[in-house]
């Protein structure tokens, strides 16, 4: 029976590039000149640090960093804005998490999303994922399309497609 999965990822690799382009771009600006302005990825926990003296310059690396990722081909819907920390001194600490996996409530408005099309196929949720069967492989790709016109909060990846 033809299935595939919805997912939710982002390639690590691609997300350190689109890091890295944004850290250049920031240390080459004239208003960053002279700023203790810092930007680092934990790739183990998956969260962006940004360390930096005032909002606007936090604002001017969190849209420099969305314009990396959009380049890079990576959905900026996949950051996840916590609230601004002030740090010692004057600075202020930002922490923007990476979201991965779909999570229980996206999942269930998928599901139900799929389920009212109509289309006669069955929607699963398995752990941080949703797996989709059908009979045809017509049904499953108006099930991706019906998808991708929906928006759900966060971005979604189809794999795993197979007969």
């Amino acid at each position: 029976m033809p299935t595939f999965d919805i997912v939710s990822k982002v390639d690590a690799q691609t997300l350190d590039n689109a890091i890295n382009n944004a850290k250049k771009e920031i240390l080459n600006r004239y208003d960053f000149n002279g700023s203790n302005s810092t930007v680092e990825l934990d790739k183990k926990t998956n969260i962006i640090t940004i360390l930096t003296e005032d909002d606007m310059r936090l604002k001017a690396i969190t849209d420099s960093i969305i314009s990396r990722m959009m380049k890079q081909n990576l959905d900026p819907k996949s950051l996840d804005f916590g609230k601004d920390i002030v740090a010692s001194g004057n600075m202020i600490r930002k922490e923007l998490k990476i979201k991965e996996g779909i999570d229980k409530e996206a999942a269930k408005k998928i599901v139900a999303k799929i389920k009212d099309s109509k289309l006669k196929v069955q929607a699963s949720m398995m752990d941080d994922q949703v797996r989709v069967q059908s009979k045809s492989i017509d049904d499953l790709q108006k099930v991706i399309s019906l998808c991708r016109g929906e928006d759900f909060g966060q971005p979604l990846q189809f794999i795993n497609m197979r007969n």
